[in-house]
């Protein structure tokens, strides 16, 4: 207990809650103005090593803010297998944060009587962090946190997300998914492609060739290091790599996504293929211009139905009895999942936005492929997918063809970072498939032709007065909303519509789908006028124009 008092003292001395405002864990931990996360930091480093403590793990701690503007920050929490923590776990981080700094000996002692923690065990804790200016300043508040409970901590410095989730899990798994080091993670994709590729057979499109937009993040470096491991076989030019523009502003996975345009920084070439990730690569989308100079969006979507149609090839020529699904959010195209389920027969589940619904329904295929619309995705294979994937390679019985698919789908898997999603190795699965395929980008999008689409921000005084239901499809408050949505919906053919509270600011985010371009914006303008007068719309309201 003289810990806990020793931890409290520091706080108040050195890293006190200096603004009475309450921050609350979300799906992507906590996220805000870096100016005002120092405390926040500190106490997480303190929760971190309770996590280590009651779960007997290595437990991390990511400093980032993902695809927020650089003056923001955030951290999260790693749990011991690379996933997000449990919820229970997110209402300590919230109770912690805001207590005052004379209650965190309370709150601690709580945390540890519900837990039954035994504060004797010996905690690690991994940290690293993105490039934003704040991110140092900001990593050391929790390395003091971890510190002030006696933890051992391990700053790995500067790592994309991905990677820590990736070391995280390493490690707890005493090095049965990898080694747990930055030159492990490398290794590992490496010679997972390096097979896969000399496998591949006539490219006839393909071209070995990609141009990344690095969102100015902390991916830049990283795909530069991967580039050394892959020699000719596939050739990344990095743009937006920090050293002149400003982190995700106008480049990146998300702008690329929401403005369905090209990022500043890149030199357009009409069908060359592109890939955007961003500020700290746990997500990336593709895209490129046609000759009439036409901007193509290849999302999370196009990603999902590619890894999807590939995945079930593999294992229908293996001989393998597996149950492969997929996993989407209401963001989802509707082209995408008609595509699926009706010319694919992939079955398909629809959960609500954010990894840890997505993660979690995922986990109850054999093989669970999931892939949020913005580029965030990964895939999941269970034990006993593993386990008969690893026994099939060594079958002596299986015709040639079978053989080549089993260790065709067994690289594959090394190829994939289950953990969380990956930029880096999501890029290289789709350029593996795309190499298997022979196929270009302009191949790839016509799988498939994705209904025109159109996402709003729409800024209320409480967010909290929409509700949602059925995976976030529809809303349940305030009353009329959906009747609303509903009734505008239907005077636009192929027309859907959905609207969600933001996890993390006050906005209610407008999702519209028609037949075409013109009409998705028009109706998304539409709901959007209504959720503003419905919902309590503050600043400009939207306008048709």
């Amino acid at each position: 207990m003289d810990a806990i008092k020793r931890a409290a003292a520091i706080a108040q001395d050195k890293h006190p809650r200096v603004k009475d405002q309450i921050i609350t864990y979300g799906t992507a931990g906590f996220r805000t103005r870096a100016d005002d996360l120092d405390h926040v930091m500190y106490r997480m480093g303190l929760l971190a090593v309770l996590a280590s403590q009651s779960r007997k793990a290595t437990i991390g701690v990511m400093i980032t803010a993902s695809h927020n503007p650089e003056e923001d920050n955030g951290v999260k929490l790693i749990d011991k297998l690379g996933e997000m923590m449990p919820l229970e776990w997110e209402n300590y981080a919230t109770q912690l944060v805001n207590t005052s700094d004379k209650g965190i000996p309370a709150v601690i002692k709580s945390i540890v009587e519900a837990e039954k923690i035994d504060l004797n065990v010996k905690a690690k804790v991994f940290i690293a962090r993105d490039t934003r200016p704040s991110s140092l300043s900001l990593s050391q508040a929790v390395l003091q946190g971890v510190q002030a409970l006696d933890g051992h901590p391990f700053d790995f410095g500067l790592l994309t997300t991905p990677q820590l989730h990736y070391m995280v899990c390493c490690e707890n798994t005493n090095k049965n998914y990898g080694e747990p080091t930055e030159d492990g993670y490398f290794g590992k994709l490496a010679a997972a492609f390096l097979k896969l590729q000399t496998e591949s057979g006539v490219k006839r499109a393909y071209s070995p060739k990609v141009n990344v937009d690095a969102a100015n993040g902390v991916g830049a470096s990283k795909a530069r290091q991967l580039q050394n491991m892959l020699g000719s076989l596939l050739q990344l030019n990095i743009s937006n790599d920090g050293t002149q523009g400003k982190l995700n502003y106008r480049c990146g996975a998300d702008y690329v996504k929401v403005q369905q345009c090209a990022p500043d920084g890149l030199a357009i070439e009409n069908g060359m293929r592109y890939a955007s990730f961003d500020g700290d690569a746990d997500r990336v989308v593709y895209f490129y211009l046609d000759n009439d100079n036409k901007f193509h969006l290849l999302d999370g979507d196009k990603i999902a139905t590619l890894v999807a149609a590939y995945l079930q090839e593999l294992v229908t020529g293996s001989g393998l009895n597996l149950n492969l699904g997929l996993v989407q959010t209401a963001y989802a195209n509707g082209s995408s999942t008609n595509f699926l389920t009706q010319k694919m027969k992939v079955p398909v589940a629809c959960v609500p936005t954010g990894v840890k619904y997505l993660h979690h329904k995922a986990q109850e295929f054999d093989i669970g492929v999931y892939f949020e619309a913005n580029g965030h995705g990964t895939v999941l294979f269970s034990k006993q997918a593993e386990e008969s994937i690893a026994k099939r390679c060594q079958d002596t019985s299986l015709s040639p063809d079978q053989q080549k698919n089993v260790a065709r789908l067994a690289n594959t898997k090394d190829l994939i970072n289950q953990t969380v999603g990956d930029a880096i190795s999501d890029l290289l699965l789709v350029e593996t498939i795309l190499a298997y395929r022979g196929w270009s980008a302009v191949d790839w999008d016509n799988m498939y032709t994705d209904l025109p689409n159109r996402q709003l921000k729409i800024k209320v005084k409480d967010r909290t007065v929409v509700q949602t239901t059925d995976a976030e499809r529809r809303v349940t408050s305030p009353p009329g909303l959906q009747e609303e949505i509903d009734r505008l919906v239907s005077q636009y053919k192929n027309g859907r519509s959905f609207v969600r509270p933001s996890g993390t600011e006050d906005v209610v985010r407008v999702y519209a789908e028609a037949e075409t371009q013109e009409y998705a914006d028009r109706l998304a303008c539409e709901v959007g006028q209504v959720v503003y007068d419905k919902a309590g719309g503050v600043g400009n309201k939207p306008s048709v124009s």
